[in-house]
């Protein structure tokens, strides 16, 4: 899969995104934004809400695909994703603490980034505990555990607090509706952090999947890198979930098809996984805005796209 190709994806994506809406503003109006002949209400439509809700959608999809595809090495288990390791339900927990509450953004986030570090790292120690022999299994089953129980626990946090029920479940389900500037701006500074950190130790990744002792051999800190994987991971998903509310399998999807195309090679597979993410996030959000006359919560979609996905993972020999 090659990169300019997916560069050429993601313009393409781009254009036809802000071209598609349900108001009757389509290419040529965007033509005009461009060469900056347009009226007032054609860049009202085009750069104040469809452009912030495109990137909204770009810097969602990379940071979840990142995180899936890093945190399947670092546990060896080409399953694990944010979503089935509870730490998006842990970001959740935060978020909808945040809107209990009544935070604005910055507090939404960092409510929600402390929640998933928190439950990564709960996820992580019960996986490592000396009863469970086989390491990736157990983290996966711990991390379906605690998802459920945290799943319970913002249920519960729903019902009592219903006077934000609509809000909450809205939220839940996973949309890029009412997108804001200011979400952009807080985001990109995450979202640049982490996939520099991953793309720059990608290699080290590569070291991660032959196991522990291959990679200490090379030179590597395993368990500092191991730290500092699941802070920056948990960074990323924790800032998606805060601005999207809670869209699974992402993780997994986009993955798997690039490593299915070119293969293991994470110095390639990650940056192409970003690009591919960047371009699948934008088209799903497409599809919820025109396929009805309301608008189908992201989340929905993804998880019909994930679910027989991930069993086809399941099943597909050699996994």
């Amino acid at each position: 899969m090659k990169i300019p190709l997916l560069i050429a994806l993601n313009l393409l994506v781009l254009f036809t995104s802000l071209s598609i809406g349900s108001a009757h503003y389509g290419f040529g109006e965007l033509l005009e934004v461009i060469r900056g002949t347009a009226d007032e209400t054609a860049k009202a439509i085009i750069l104040d809400y469809r452009l912030p809700r495109v990137l909204l959608a770009m810097i969602v999809g990379a940071s979840l695909s990142a995180s899936g595809c890093s945190l399947q090495a670092l546990f060896r288990n080409p399953l694990a994703e944010p979503y089935v390791l509870g730490i998006a339900s842990g970001a959740s927990l935060g978020a909808i603490l945040s809107v209990v509450f009544g935070l604005n953004v910055f507090g939404r986030i960092m409510l929600a980034f402390v929640s998933a570090i928190l439950t990564a790292y709960l996820v992580f120690f019960i996986g490592n505990t000396k009863k469970f022999r086989d390491q990736s299994y157990a983290i996966l089953l711990a991390g379906i555990a605690i998802a459920s129980f945290l799943s319970g626990i913002n249920s519960l946090l729903i019902y009592l607090h219903s006077q934000s029920l609509h809000q909450v479940v809205f939220w839940l389900m996973g949309s890029f509706s009412n997108p804001q500037w200011e979400e952009i701006y807080f985001c990109l500074p995450f979202l640049l952090i982490g996939i520099s950190f991953l793309l720059a130790t990608s290699w080290n990744l590569n070291a991660l999947l032959l196991g522990d002792e291959h990679a200490r051999a090379v030179g590597i800190n395993v368990d500092r890198y191991r730290s500092e994987l699941i802070l920056f991971t948990s960074l990323l998903t924790s800032t998606a979930v805060a601005v999207s509310g809670v869209i699974g399998f992402v993780g997994i999807i986009i993955p798997h098809t690039v490593r299915i195309l070119i293969g293991e090679e994470h110095r390639k597979l990650l940056p192409a996984t970003i690009l591919l993410a960047t371009a699948f996030m934008p088209l799903v959000d497409i599809f919820a805005r025109i396929s009805t006359s309301g608008e189908i919560p992201v989340g929905a979609i993804t998880a019909m796209l994930g679910g027989p996905f991930f069993l086809y993972l399941l099943l597909r020999r050699g996994l």
